[in-house]
């Protein structure tokens, strides 16, 4: 687990090339004001505390409130957000969030469909409005960052929009060469229980989202996860309004958010560390080439990075910290990551002897 040691100072090299390779200096960074910058970091985590209070809901509501407190959930949302962000393309936390739902006694397609419900309301949030960005900038003139957005987003939305409407129609399998690919990786036995119990999962999900869509119910509940997501993906515009403002750049909400959305899309490339440098790279190129905001077009150019060096502090490194807090209190107990992920092989297992034992 040196990973979970390693993955904030690695996410900081992106912002050292940028303050050494320009001219902005640590004064240019902290120009914002402390209360900009607390109320900047404030407004990143209530959208994290809004996507674990997602997930809280999304288990209450589609699994039931059995499973375990609301502080608990939200901790292991805090601890997966953690490997979330400090990984190419924002993938990882799943895991955690699956294996802790197992360890408490849910079926894993059913901990697969809660995390997939959330996963999907970001993607269909955060592409829709990259869409809408991509579509902006374009329509301003700023044919790179226009089409870089929509080209980016597009793959992603068509990936999970289809894998929605196929996992309602029919039971998906993983393809019949996957066994024979893992099997030049790990002994062949262990290759087939993972692949069976892969199928079992993605078995359990199927069966979940044919039940749930067909339920008007479920649509609701799924609807209010959009909303929260909206509100969510709102508050990281906020973050970027308040430090923008505070160093007088006179940017509305609107445009805050659509540059936020941009920066968002653009950092889940698998390229880079939680999208260190991707993130600013996008929120540059947009906010740079805003023809319809005045102030906008006479930005001087340490000043605009320094604010985007400063945003970047406050939205992803401060919230990082917390999210790292809330790993290292999910892995140094008795439930510790490596019990969880054993526990959740170990409710595979079974489930794939069970199935098997149906079989014959």
């Amino acid at each position: 687990m040196n990973w979970r040691l390693l993955a904030i100072p690695v996410s900081v090299v992106p912002l050292l090339i940028m303050v050494f390779t320009t001219h902005v200096s640590p004064t240019d960074i902290f120009a914002v004001g402390i209360v900009p910058f607390i109320l900047s970091t404030a407004s990143v985590i209530g959208r994290i505390m809004l996507q674990a209070f997602r997930f809280d809901y999304f288990v209450r509501k589609f699994i039931g409130n059995n499973v375990s407190s609301t502080s608990k959930i939200i901790t292991v949302r805090l601890a997966g957000e953690f490997v979330t962000q400090t990984t190419p393309s924002y993938v990882g936390g799943e895991i955690v969030r699956i294996a802790f739902l197992t360890k408490n006694g849910v079926l894993p397609g059913n901990a697969a469909w809660v995390t997939t419900m959330e996963i999907i309301a970001d993607v269909f949030v955060g592409t829709v409005l990259a869409f809408i960005a991509g579509g902006i900038a374009l329509f301003r003139g700023n044919d790179f960052i226009g089409i870089a957005v929509i080209l980016v987003a597009v793959p992603t939305f068509v990936f999970w929009l289809l894998l929605l409407i196929f996992s309602a129609k029919r039971t998906l399998r993983l393809p019949s060469f996957s066994t024979k690919l893992l099997q030049k990786f790990i002994p062949p036995r262990r290759a087939e229980q993972l692949v069976s119990s892969t199928n079992n999962a993605i078995f359990d999900l199927c069966k979940m989202s044919r039940q749930n869509f067909n339920s008007i119910w479920a649509v609701k509940i799924f609807s209010m996860g959009l909303a929260i997501t909206f509100i969510a993906f709102l508050l990281q515009g906020v973050s970027f309004l308040i430090l923008a403002n505070a160093v007088g750049f006179r940017l509305g909400l609107f445009d805050s958010l659509m540059a936020t959305s941009a920066s968002t899309a653009l950092s889940t490339l698998p390229i880079t560390v939680g999208g260190s440098g991707l993130a600013e790279l996008g929120i540059w190129a947009y906010t740079s080439h805003f023809t319809g905001i005045p102030s906008f077009a006479n930005i001087v150019k340490d000043s605009h990075l320094s604010l985007i060096v400063a945003w970047r502090i406050a939205s992803y490194h401060v919230p990082l910290i917390i999210m790292w807090v809330a790993l290292m209190k999910v892995t140094t107990t008795k439930n510790s990551f490596r019990s969880l992920a054993k526990k959740f092989d170990s409710h595979n297992r079974r489930s794939t002897s069970r199935t098997e034992d149906g079989r014959s």
